[in-house]
């Protein structure tokens, strides 16, 4: 039977500690537009490692191993179905022509928006399973499609989408007159600094999508932003049910989810340079999707017919990084041709 802590102040409190105070660190860390070197960028992976685990102990000692086993196997569910959302993070900026320097600025706004989406997502998920049982039956179905989804889409990563049609890109223009090229990191430009931008020698025909004034202007990287955020709400559809399988404690469900998606930034830096490598991660990726699919309608299943079969916090775990490993290990072992592909000039769409 799973443990229910509720919401103590206590861990409350030091979960918020170790959050805002590693989120102050890396803001100051990463306040320039310089790309991230792979060094860095893997070091401070590993911090953001720690500081999950840090938390880890801290629920092992207030609550007891079964907690903290629930709390590791979501944050290490939530960090592997991460990996798939950043590889279409690397084709959103290679479409728009985004430079490394900007990207983690870019990537920084995309997160917070991610937490607070993921906030919404988990309360209204574990509100539902109060529900009943049929819920859970329903969230197997959702993560089980999405596993199924994968698997269609795994031969056609050689496509190159038209982020020019995606709804978010869209929605943006409808609000702001577009600024088609880069204007330092800013998202949005003034009239004045449009009217600064017309002036220079090359920018006489360049058009923004308006006659007359506007107060402001989107470039590319507030499209860009709309594009990731958007695209990360549908990831989230896919995976808070998945790691709700694991726990239905909201605060559990939520700091696991907190500190995997905290620590995606410098991540993003490091799955860039080895992506080449890891061409079988989303075949673990998949095979985790179909156990969590199979614990949810067990657990559904249980509770309507009281079948007495369940899997416990630590064999969830034990899976998920069992399943990991092999994915990694059959990356090193069998590696394939990396693929290129070409990059669209924001000046074409």
């Amino acid at each position: 039977m799973e443990a229910s802590i509720g919401f103590p102040i206590e861990t409350i409190i030091v979960f918020l500690v170790l959050s805002v105070g590693a989120i102050a660190i890396d803001m100051y860390a990463h306040g320039d537009d310089k790309p991230i070197p792979l060094k860095s960028a893997a070091l401070w992976s590993v911090f953001w490692v720690l500081i999950s685990l840090a938390f880890a102990g801290y629920l092992h000692w207030h609550h007891g191993a079964e907690v903290a086993s629930l709390f590791v196997t979501g944050y290490a569910l939530e960090k592997v179905l991460s990996v798939d959302n950043l590889f279409v993070m690397m084709a959103i900026f290679s479409w728009f022509s985004v430079p490394d320097g900007y990207r983690h600025r870019v990537l920084y706004w995309g997160i917070m928006g991610a937490i607070v989406f993921r906030l919404i997502f988990v309360a209204i998920g574990t509100s539902l399973l109060m529900l009943g049982p049929w819920v859970e039956m329903a969230f197997a179905a959702i993560v089980a499609w999405t596993a199924v989804m994968m698997l269609k889409s795994g031969g056609d990563e050689d496509s190159i989408e038209d982020y020019s049609q995606h709804m978010a890109f869209r929605s943006v223009k409808k609000l702001f007159p577009v600024w088609p090229k880069l204007h330092g990191h800013k998202f949005l430009m003034t009239q004045k600094d449009v009217d600064h931008e017309l002036a220079q020698p090359g920018n006489e025909d360049v058009q923004v999508g308006r006659t007359g004034k506007a107060k402001y202007y989107a470039t590319p990287l507030l499209l860009c932003l709309a594009v990731i955020e958007l695209s990360d709400v549908m990831f989230a559809f896919d995976s808070v049910p998945a790691v709700i399988a694991v726990s239905r404690e909201p605060l559990i469900v939520f700091s696991a989810m907190m500190f995997a998606i905290l620590g995606l930034r410098t991540l993003y830096f490091v799955l860039e340079a080895l992506k080449q490598y890891l061409v079988h991660l989303e075949k673990a990726v998949v095979a985790l999707l179909f156990f969590i699919a199979g614990k949810l309608a067990l657990n559904a299943s249980n509770h309507l017919f009281d079948h007495g079969y369940s899997i416990d916090a630590t064999t969830s775990l034990v899976i998920v990084l069992i399943t990991l490993a092999i994915g990694i290990v059959a990356s090193v072992m069998f590696p394939e041709k990396a693929d290129h592909t070409d990059t669209v000039s924001i000046d074409e769409k």
